[in-house]
């Protein structure tokens, strides 16, 4: 392939992206419209990644991304030579695929980031909290205090807590609403605590220094689980990229010797078949280190 033929086939492909991206906004406008309208319903379900970007618009960046990844791995294959439509269609439709479900991912994790960051500060919450309150405090006072230089996403939520308490929502109501955007065990049990104490008259102070141990016991464990399966989550990484690893190091050291994986359909089932291999044992492997506490 010729570089006026490489360049006219990049010109098509930028062409076509611009079109059918222009054109998905227009189409999924309306998908747009009803998630936010159904974001705002108050007996609708929340969604964490909504915090981080729009549900239409991450649809439109999903499809946007598939074509794109599946445009570019065929310009790749066309550079290369390959002109068999069964290999064409299984290289631009998996890299398409994975650019459809790569964003979701993303801010999927972005999700577990701050839920991760709230956790770590629960900790240091309920014993600020506890402290306050043997300081003589109430406990809005005590929370209000502690929130103020706990930092991360626990600010954020508590902050919110402290505002609809203001305007005459119960405090444990209130806590119960960041539960529900941020699901822990720990809110939860400070969620109890509060409304036993405000139940029976207890004493709230005493119930969170055990509540500190309890915790405080719970993310050793947890720490402590995670060190004895890093090396099993390293492996299961480690041994997914070496297949991929040695095909690129090969095919630039003999190119005649790889071609045949990516020029005949022989080659592109052994590679299909590789791949699932691959995959399976990856997430095997990840399932087995992967443990829930």
């Amino acid at each position: 392939m010729g570089k006026n033929e490489i360049f006219a086939l990049i010109l098509v492909f930028a062409a076509t992206a611009v079109i059918v991206y222009v054109f998905s906004l227009a189409f999924f406008r309306e998908t747009a419209l009803r998630s936010e309208e159904a974001a705002r319903r108050p007996s609708g379900e929340y969604n964490p990644v909504s915090r981080f970007i729009h549900p239409g618009y991450l649809l439109q960046v999903r499809f946007a991304a598939a074509f794109f990844l599946g445009g570019a791995a065929l310009c790749i294959l066309l550079f290369l030579e390959v002109r068999s439509p069964l290999a064409l269609l299984p290289g631009m439709l998996i890299p398409a695929m994975l650019g459809f479900w790569a964003p979701l991912f993303y801010f999927r994790k972005k999700v577990q980031h701050r839920i991760d960051a709230f956790q770590k500060r629960m900790l240091d919450l309920v014993m600020g909290v506890s402290n306050g309150l043997h300081a003589g405090m109430a406990f809005p006072q005590a929370l209000e205090v502690i929130s103020r230089d706990i930092g991360g996403p626990l600010q954020e939520e508590i902050g919110i807590a402290l505002s609809e308490y203001r305007l005459g929502v119960e405090l444990p109501d209130a806590l119960d609403h960041i539960n529900r955007r941020i699901p822990s065990e720990d809110m939860k049990l400070l969620i109890t605590s509060v409304r036993l104490s405000q139940q029976t008259g207890g004493s709230l102070a005493d119930v969170l220094d055990r509540m500190v141990d309890t915790i405080r016991q719970r993310t050793v464990f947890k720490e402590k689980l995670a060190t004895l399966t890093a090396q099993g989550r390293f492996e299961s990484i480690a041994i997914a990229l070496m297949p991929i690893v040695a095909f690129i190091i090969l095919y630039f050291i003999d190119p005649s010797l790889m071609k045949p994986l990516v020029t005949t359909g022989t080659g592109w089932c052994a590679l299909g078949i590789v791949a699932v291999l691959e995959l399976t044992g990856f997430l095997i492997v990840r399932k087995i280190v992967t443990i829930e506490v």
